[in-house]
């Protein structure tokens, strides 16, 4: 049985395809009467199109981002994740930074469109119209936190929200191995005062470890242990229970160095079964915030952190709008 043409949109029925209400096809003396009406219709003059409403100024506008400003370069590659002002500005000041190919100068400001490089590379700057995102990350163990592995081992920035126009920064590390939570932000000078050893911000790390350590050993990582890089110890060290062989301890101290928890029971000849980081600074991992996922924070949490870590003036004022006249 041949099939039913649709009339869609997109498809118009065939004139030879119209049917009667008894399914038959209608005759076509039905269709010679209808034809001169066409005709007929067809040189009716067409009717006059009703007059289009503009679009209104304030909802174009509604959903814009505020303009960016002009903002000191050093600021810029600082935000970009490249390094500290500090650091940018000491680039700036040695002829490493152009500028739409000339060399910049201390103090220079840069605006949207300029092509600005460091060492003779492109830097994808960010201008500071909105407020960077900051999210908590639960990480699993076997993670590597990098985009590029010569192994191409699992990685976290994979698992993140993706952007568009910014990309993530890490906030410090954590080794394959261990687990626990990870910051990231799309601001790249807010990561490097989160890293910054001048805030002596906490780091508070869960270790499990194969049997119990004697109160000498707990005070030996208390006082200090020398490594490889120099010495280290815990701020505080507690235990925190354990079923059979397996012991609990939760520590913290106030850097990050590579592999530093677990080089320090290592030096006391204790091996580190798991290591989990639960605290970092003032973010603590929720308790509900399975591996895997992210938590991101809001908008009032976001500024008030800006502001704790002397950021004031990259938060960028809400814009005032006027209300419509009625």
């Amino acid at each position: 049985m041949p099939r039913k043409p649709r009339n869609t949109p997109f498809r118009p029925a065939a004139p030879d395809s119209r049917r009667s209400r008894a399914g038959r096809p209608a005759p076509a003396e039905a269709l010679a009467e209808e034809a001169p009406e066409a005709a007929e219709r067809s040189r009716r003059p067409p009717r006059p199109a009703a007059p289009s409403r503009a679009p209104d100024a304030s909802s174009r506008s509604r959903h814009k981002e505020t303009p960016a400003k002009p903002e000191r370069l050093h600021k810029l590659l600082a935000q970009s994740g490249i390094g500290s002002r500090r650091e940018m500005e000491e680039a700036i000041a040695a002829g490493r930074v152009t500028v739409n190919g000339e060399t910049a100068r201390t103090g220079q400001s840069a605006t949207p469109g300029d092509r600005i490089k460091l060492n003779g590379r492109l830097v994808n700057v960010k201008f500071s119209n909105r407020l960077p995102r900051v999210l908590i990350y639960h990480k699993h163990e076997g993670e590597i936190v990098s985009r590029d592995d010569p192994e191409h081992r699992p990685s976290v920035f994979t698992a993140l929200p993706r952007l568009s126009g910014s990309r993530w920064v890490a906030v410090g590390r954590l080794d394959f191995n261990t687990s626990g939570l990870l910051l990231f932000t799309t601001s790249g000078e807010l990561a490097n005062r989160l890293m910054h050893p001048r805030y002596e911000l906490v780091r508070e790390y869960a270790v499990r470890v194969l049997g119990e350590l004697s109160p000498e050993a707990q005070q030996r990582l208390l006082d200090g242990v020398e490594l490889d890089d120099g010495p280290a110890q815990f701020s505080t060290l507690q235990e925190a229970g354990g079923e059979g062989a397996n012991h609990w301890y939760r520590v913290s101290l106030s850097e990050g160095r590579n592999r530093e928890v677990r080089r320090m029971f290592e030096a006391i000849g204790v091996a580190v079964s798991r290591l989990m980081r639960v605290r970092y600074g003032p973010f603590a991992l929720p308790p509900n915030l399975r591996r895997g996922q992210s938590l991101e924070l809001d908008e009032k949490e976001i500024r008030r952190l800006l502001a704790d870590f002397g950021m004031e003036d990259a938060v960028p004022r809400p814009v005032m709008r006027k209300p419509r006249a009625r």
